[in-house]
């Protein structure tokens, strides 16, 4: 039966989490071919033993003249092999292996004792109902597991590529950087790259949880583990398989379980000194009341002690901590976040600071044009000729112009407008003739090098301006500026709410930080900072924290999310490194111990939540389980709880305790 279903993964001797990866697949999981055959062999033995028993219990009370013993005997036996005899088995494996006191060990001396003074019912009860507690335990583990291991499906094993024109498919580990593949409608991508085909419409919700579908241009990045919602289109790989982001991603939730909660460390500690504990306090049972009691009878007080065995299995506590964290990871990739580890779930409930990027963080690292004022002339004019202008020019101002003249042209094409004579001047912008007039369009060095007038107000504007001029005469000037998020705001707010102070730093201009972080309402905010000053700016709000009173009693936490390349110093020097994984640089990524897959700052706060509903429910099994069983080990050794109530007590809050930890993967947390 230890094969058969679950002993072999609930050694809660060793840590919990590897606890829960060694737990073995059950029939749920496994091909449809050996489905029926392993579902036989987990349940069989559970339904025998209860069958067995429930007769065995219903010949005793009807008091047959045959039910005596041997045969008696025999019937429990036969009740008690199904389920006893791998739980005894693994009970000695461990002791050959040095290590005697285990659950195992617990429940084999208690059932055992039980059938030496002839409680033959209650002996297989208690052991009966732990397997079935076991088989609890395992849905509630392969539940968790579900959540988090479904990642590994969204990377296929094969690709189309495209050779010579023809299609043939290949293993995608094979397939080099520059080749090009061809994915079908339905189809997952299995390589990152960049769209080769003019659009294409991807549902990414593996890779960030976001459930809209995304457009992607030509040009624009395709990653493994989309999939293609619409027409065929075809994409040139950038990366090799095992770079993928996907891949990386794949790596970092293998690797999650690695690093385990101090709660959940302490536990472990914990079970390793109460156990033996529980075994000394049961012999002192059975033992200690001979010198003191005149009529002591010995089975009595043996039945007093086995039951204190049984009640003191710490089953609950060892199963039920790690699987509460490994919910919460669980919860999180289904949101597209990401934790490297359950300790990183802990130092969620402890933040008091969150210091964040600006650009790619909380505006999306794209300039947009914000407002357009012409002079003499209408603005989709001015768009129209400006943007014809700008397509010669590959900066992203020029692009930002380009994507407004498209929207806002009039529904006249800057295609059509015949530009000639383009000369770019390095540090100021663009000259050239557009539809026969002179022009000019760039910064204020550009008007005043050609003596163009204009309003000197305008170069205190904090954003970026692209001012224009036809035929020597001030034309208008477009304001250009990174795009704010459209939960941003709503972040910050949701964080403060939360009792935590947010703070921006960034490497732009300080006016502009300013104007972004007071729309953002933002609590402090630093600009004009290299990333060395990032840094001093992170340990200085470090030692502000460690610095207040209550730190003392539990220690605040400071939070750094980022996404560039020169974020990683700082996402390291924080207590919880944050990265956008979407746009986020692969170094920061690397860094960063929580990961939020589609970029959205929302995101931030919705991992605090995560974390604290965490701790809550684990704090909340930690307390069910050990009140409970103070109770019932008093009633116990007082001789007034029986070995039902031990049942209950061991697998009964077990059980308790792993429906309250599954129970937080099914919050919603928006």
């Amino acid at each position: 039966m230890a094969d058969n279903h679950s002993h072999d993964a609930h050694n809660h001797d060793h840590d919990g989490v590897e606890l829960i990866e060694e737990s073995p697949t059950p029939a749920a999981a496994v091909a449809p071919k050996e489905a029926p055959f392993q579902t036989w062999r987990i349940y069989a033995p559970v339904a025998i033993s209860l069958l067995l028993l429930l007769g065995g219990i219903a010949l005793d009370y009807v008091k047959l003249s045959w039910f005596k013993d041997p045969i008696r005997l025999i019937w429990y036996v036969a009740a008690y092999w199904p389920v006893g005899w791998p739980v005894l088995r693994r009970a000695w494996s461990s002791i050959l292996k040095g290590n005697v006191f285990t659950e195992f060990f617990l429940m084999g001396v208690a059932t055992l004792g039980a059938f030496a003074i002839r409680e033959y019912p209650e002996g297989v009860a208690v052991m009966l109902f732990y397997t079935i507690g076991e088989l609890f335990q395992d849905a509630a583990v392969l539940r968790a597991r579900r959540s988090i291991k479904a990642l590994l499906d969204v990377r296929p094993d094969e690709v189309t590529v495209i050779k010579n024109g023809q299609a043939q498919t290949v293993k995608a580990a094979t397939v080099g950087v520059g080749n090009v593949i061809q994915i079908k409608p339905g189809e997952k991508v299995g390589l990152d790259g960049t769209m080769r085909s003019d659009s294409g419409t991807f549902d990414t919700a593996a890779l960030t949880g976001e459930s809209v579908p995304r457009s992607i241009a030509k040009g624009e990045a395709v990653l493994a583990g989309m999939i293609n919602r619409q027409s065929l289109v075809e994409m040139d790989v950038t990366t090799p398989y095992q770079d993928s982001k996907l891949s990386r991603i794949l790596k970092l939730v293998q690797q999650a379980t690695g690093r385990k909660a101090q709660t959940q460390e302490f536990i472990t500690r914990f079970a390793k000194i109460y156990t033996p504990i529980i075994c000394l306090l049961a012999v002192l049972i059975k033992v200690v009341p001979y010198f003191f009691i005149t009529d002591y009878q010995f089975s009595d007080w043996l039945y007093r002690g086995l039951v204190f065995l049984v009640i003191g299995c710490p089953c609950a506590l060892v199963i039920s901590i790690p699987l509460g964290y490994f919910g919460g990871i669980g919860a999180g990739s289904r949101q597209g976040i990401l934790f490297k580890g359950s300790v990183f779930l802990d130092l969620m409930t402890q933040l008091k600071t969150v210091v964040m990027d600006k650009t790619g963080t909380l505006t999306k690292g794209v300039f947009k044009v914000q407002d357009v004022k012409p002079v003499g002339i209408e603005a989709p004019e001015l768009a129209r000729l400006t943007a014809a202008l700008e397509s010669k020019s590959t900066h992203p101002v020029a692009t930002a112009i380009l994507e407004y003249a498209r929207v806002h042209g009039g529904g006249r094409g800057y295609e059509s407008v015949l530009v000639e004579n383009v000369e770019e001047i390095a540090g100021h912008g663009l000259k050239g003739r557009v539809d026969g007039k002179e022009m000019l369009a760039g910064n204020a060095k550009l008007l005043q090098k050609f003596n163009v007038s204009f309003d000197e107000g305008l170069t205190k504007i904090p954003f970026t301006i692209v001012m224009t001029a036809i035929n020597g005469q001030f034309a208008g000037y477009f304001t250009i500026a990174d795009e704010i998020k459209p939960d941003a705001a709503e972040a910050v707010k949701r964080l403060q709410k939360e009792g935590i102070r947010t703070v921006m730093l960034s490497g732009d201009k300080s006016a502009v930080v300013e104007i972004v972080a007071r729309q953002l309402g933002i609590d402090e905010w630093h600009g004009d900072l290299l990333p060395e000053d990032k840094v001093a700016q992170v340990e200085r709000l470090k030692a502000d924290l460690a610095g207040n009173p209550k730190a003392k009693r539990r220690p605040a936490k400071l939070a750094f999310v980022g996404d560039g390349v020169n974020d990683a110093p700082v996402v390291a020097l924080a207590d919880v490194g944050m990265a956008m994984g979407g746009l986020g640089s692969d170094a920061t990524i690397e860094t960063a111990d929580v990961i939020i897959q589609n970029d959205e700052p929302g995101k931030i706060a919705i991992a605090v939540e995560i974390g604290r509903a965490t701790r809550r429910i684990v704090w909340q099994n930690i307390t069910l389980s050990l009140v409970v069983k103070g109770i019932v080990l008093v009633l116990g050794a007082g001789g007034i709880a029986t070995m039902w109530e031990a049942v209950f007590a061991d697998v009964g809050v077990a059980m308790l305790a792993i429906l309250n930890a599954v129970r937080v993967q099914n919050l919603r947390f928006k």
